[in-house]
């Protein structure tokens, strides 16, 4: 089964680093891309980093330098590194699996149930 589980979150300070991870238990399928998004009161979800299956990353300018993400292929886990947080980091955090179809021409979103982090000032 795809489906995304995520730990990690919770309050920190200012200036504190949190972990978030995100694992699949199931086997059998290509995950694409392994991504994270944050999505604060009142506003849209929004893209805080990703990285392909072939380890390219992406970041959101807001958290370039702050933020890293890693994955395990084998494990089919994405983790990321959260430092220097601060207030607005507040927000629910998803993360997110392309799985690629039988066909390898389509990706299919699979979305992990969210977790919170809070980062009081």
């Amino acid at each position: 089964q795809v489906q995304p589980v995520e730990s990690g979150g919770g309050l920190v300070q200012a200036g504190g680093s949190l972990t978030l991870s995100c694992a699949s238990s199931g086997s059998g399928f290509t995950i694409n891309r392994m991504g994270w998004y944050q999505q604060a009161p009142g506003k849209q979800r929004e893209l805080v980093a990703a990285i392909t299956k072939g380890g390219r990353t992406s970041y959101a300018d807001s958290v370039k330098g702050r933020f890293t993400i890693s994955r395990d292929n084998a494990k089919n886990t994405v983790t990321l590194q959260m430092n220097s947080l601060k207030p607005e980091d507040t927000a629910v955090y998803y993360c997110n699996f392309k799985v690629a179809d039988v066909s390898g021409l389509y990706d299919y979103d699979y979305w992990g149930q969210g977790t919170q982090v809070t980062v009081s000032s």
